[in-house]
């Protein structure tokens, strides 16, 4: 029996996970909770920082032409998956983390960096201060519609969490289900999976942010062969 993986990012991020984990030997579920919009913003002046804090592809992805004004800043990236989304940009990554997006300040201030300008989205980990001398958010995600019955997918898989607002919302539309009992969770960090609260079949966390990670982590979750 295949372990089925629910995945509730947003587009593309969606198809890209549900491809991997199929290339890993899951049965993977499409149930997206958010559609990723990009907002308007203006391209700040990049002299007085001296590096670009990026814990997202999001941001790059729909970051649009602005942009290019930012290349002569070095990248310090969240995860592998957002560093080399920033190489594909033309960025130069001077370091990548392996943790959180708290973990990045750390990084940051290890490099020497002391006024990051960070593009995020409207939702987000960080806020302004210390190594982070301007945020700008560049995107945000919209909760699309969710029918109750397209929630079925769920019972007796393991639904992918990649971030704290999608474990918040899969808890609140489970409550209503009153089906939390049969659902396993597999998230990107331990803060990601207490943003969806307790009751679940089973919780397991990845040890660092990334889908391989993550599929790693479901070991414990694979069905007993008979």
């Amino acid at each position: 029996m295949t372990l089925r993986l629910v995945v509730l990012r947003p587009e593309p991020g969606n198809a890209a996970t549900c491809a991997r984990a199929e290339a890993a030997g899951f049965e993977a579920m499409a149930l997206p909770l958010f559609a990723v919009e990009p907002l308007d913003w203006t391209v700040p002046d990049t002299a007085p920082h001296d590096a670009l804090i990026l814990t997202s592809a999001n941001s790059l992805r729909f970051g649009g032409d602005g942009l290019a004004a930012l290349r002569s800043l070095p990248v310090i990236a969240v995860g592998a998956h957002t560093a080399a989304a920033a190489r594909d940009y033309g960025f130069d990554v001077m370091a990548t983390g392996s943790g959180n997006a708290a973990d990045i300040l750390a990084l940051a201030a290890h490099h020497g960096i002391a006024r990051a300008l960070h593009l995020t989205g409207h939702d987000r980990t960080l806020e302004a201060g210390g190594v982070i001398a301007t945020l700008i958010p560049v995107y945000r995600s919209a909760a699309v519609p969710v029918e109750p019955f397209a929630l079925a997918v769920l019972d007796h898989g393991v639904a992918l969490l990649h971030s704290a607002r999608a474990a918040k919302r899969i808890a609140a539309l489970v409550d209503a289900a009153e089906t939390r009992a049969t659902i396993a969770l597999a998230a990107f960090s331990p803060a990601i999976a207490a943003a969806a609260g307790v009751g679940w079949r089973a919780i397991v966390t990845a040890a660092t942010p990334d889908d391989a990670a993550l599929f790693a982590a479901l070991a414990p979750l694979a069905p007993t062969k008979r």
